[in-house]
């Protein structure tokens, strides 16, 4: 098995009276507007430091939170940074686990589009890597 593997989902975020709902968007039909939950899940067997996470976007999504911080999710510390291509995480330590970072784009233009993969890389070891598999996304 893998020392270390990353899962890309991505969901459409709808509102509902019982609090906001994440549905598969390969079985929903969106479009402009739509607000989409992208869904990171990262394992390691091994504890790992100094770690950079790059995770590229469809040109049809435009970041919600593009302002650049420390984050600190379910033991897991963090600085995120959106640029125009992709969003990328830097991380010091991550402890052997599973963890999940989820954040949402907006969907600007309709149209079929590729989601870009997600990498990651230990920077002091990088033969320690993953890679997620790429959707197509249809916009109507």
């Amino acid at each position: 098995t893998a020392v270390l593997s990353i899962t890309k989902n991505l969901y459409k975020k709808v509102k509902s009276s019982d609090g906001d709902k994440l549905l598969e968007l390969n079985k929903e039909i969106v479009k402009p507007g739509d607000l989409i939950t992208i869904r990171l899940i990262l394992k390691t067997e091994n504890d790992l430091e100094f770690v950079h996470l790059k995770d590229l976007r469809a040109s049809s999504f435009e970041p919600v939170d593009v302002i650049s911080k420390y984050e600190w999710k379910d033991g897991l510390h963090f600085y995120r940074s959106t640029k125009d291509v992709a969003t990328h995480f830097f991380f010091d330590t991550i402890k052997k686990g599973t963890y999940v970072l989820e954040y949402d784009v907006r969907i600007n233009h309709s149209g079929s589009f590729i989601d870009g993969i997600s990498t990651l890389q230990s920077m002091y070891a990088p033969e320690f890597s993953a890679h997620s598999i790429s959707t197509k996304v249809k916009i109507e």
